[in-house]
């Protein structure tokens, strides 16, 4: 089986080598074979950083993924932790898109304010006059 280096890893998934102990060090990542000092992995620890990389531009935090990725018990199978995490997550989701609906919204009606005056554009800004 082929054998990657730290730096092997590092290059092919487009990290950094500190990330990937970093990684080890959070527990997001099996410790690995060790051959002369040297850390030795197998290609399958391509994947796991995909998922981890993935997850991450997903949103989801390293404690998450940390949930997801590490046995809390042996009891709680991991469809049940992506199920509860999932339901958090949207409800994170659902907040951030109201927000940006009424910022979109903010901007929306400053492109169109013609305002002389702080008092004036504040109505027209949060849109309390219709028409500017």
């Amino acid at each position: 089986m082929e054998e990657l280096t730290i730096s092997d890893v590092a290059k092919r998934a487009g990290i950094r080598a500190s990330a990937i102990r970093y990684y080890e060090s959070v527990q997001l990542l099996p410790p690995p074979q060790r051959r002369a000092g040297r850390r030795c992995y197998t290609p399958d620890v391509l994947r796991r950083i995909s998922f981890i990389q993935v997850a991450q531009a997903a949103g989801l935090t390293i404690a998450e993924v940390q949930t997801l990725i590490n046995e809390l018990d042996d009891e709680t199978p991991l469809s049940e932790r992506w199920q509860a995490l999932a339901h958090q997550k949207l409800v994170e989701v659902d907040a951030l898109l109201l927000k940006a609906e009424s910022m979109k919204t903010m901007l929306t009606n400053g492109l169109r304010c013609r305002c002389a005056h702080l008092e004036e554009c504040i109505d027209c800004i949060i849109g309390l006059q219709a028409g500017n």
